[in-house]
């Protein structure tokens, strides 16, 4: 008879795997993979940890186990991830929805407080995370996600679907040759800001299993905000806002420049928790000639 495994004997098995394999957070994995499994909360996995897997469940749980070994990112091994509260599927298509990028959101938010119904642009929505996100915040809100990728914008579609974000669309587009019609009153992007050169340096679930395009310009990291920062007064209304997520280093300051060189005077820079610069708000107060 095949030996049966509780979940107290999975989480005590995997987190020493896992530590011997050099896991950073053993525990955080196998919680991950039960979590999903068991189709529960993080908090049900121990309120249930006398109860047995069935043989199908171990089963997916040891390939599971493989893929990760392997490096492969836990939320597309699953498909899912947590992003400011909510569950959204994502793929090999999409980029990972990051904890940093809550901030953006947080961001947007305390911008459009005095405005009735926002009509906002999200540039390379990727999962949709951002523009679905919003949408649910601000339910008086217009919101368009555009992308390059039509793979992407599957994924996108699901989430507003799954989630119920009826004010959100997406079309496909490239924003570096086409532009959408009309004006916003807030352009928001988590573009590809990793410079080509720092891409080998990246840990290797990220740079083996993420899609290279949303990751990298394949340039200096700056080619969106040049693009953003030339057709930002085409696209944003006088008093709108611009809000993008910036990289480490020397990246924020860098993308500042590119904008205060192109006549956007007011511009600053938000830390995230972290204490690191990490979005940059652009405020078009007045409109540059």
């Amino acid at each position: 008879m095949p030996k049966l495994w509780r979940v107290i004997d999975l989480l005590n098995w995997a987190e020493s795997y896992f530590k011997e394999k050099g896991f950073e957070n053993p525990r955080g994995e196998i919680e991950w993979l039960l979590r999903a499994v068991l189709d529960c909360s993080r908090m049900d996995v121990y309120l249930r940890f006398e109860e047995s897997l069935s043989q199908s469940q171990l089963a997916t749980l040891r390939g599971w186990v493989k893929r990760r070994l392997a490096r492969e990112p836990l939320q597309y091994i699953t498909g899912f991830c947590d992003f400011y509260g909510r569950e959204f599927f994502v793929n090999k298509h999409v980029l990972i929805p990051r904890p940093e990028t809550e901030r953006l959101i947080d961001t947007v938010l305390e911008n459009l407080k005095g405005i009735d119904s926002p009509s906002i642009l999200d540039v390379g929505t990727g999962s949709g995370c951002i523009a679905t996100t919003l949408g649910l915040e601000i339910p008086s809100s217009t919101i368009l996600g555009v992308d390059v990728s039509s793979d992407v914008l599957q994924v996108a579609n699901e989430n507003k679907e799954n989630l119920g974000a009826e004010n959100v669309s997406f079309e496909e587009m490239n924003i570096l040759k086409q532009l959408p019609e009309g004006q916003f009153d807030l352009l928001v992007s988590n573009p590809p800001y990793v410079p080509e050169g720092e891409m080998d340096g990246l840990m290797k679930d990220v740079k083996d299993f993420e899609p290279t395009n949303a990751l990298t310009d394949e340039n200096d990291g700056l080619t969106f905000y040049h693009r953003f920062a030339q057709v930002g007064n085409d696209l944003v209304k006088t008093g709108g806002w611009i809000i993008l997520e910036v990289g480490l280093g020397d990246h924020p300051n860098n993308v500042k420049d590119i904008f205060m060189e192109s006549g956007y005077s007011d511009t600053e820079l938000i830390k995230d928790y972290n204490g690191d610069d990490r979005v940059l708000v652009v405020s078009l107060k007045i409109v540059v000639p």
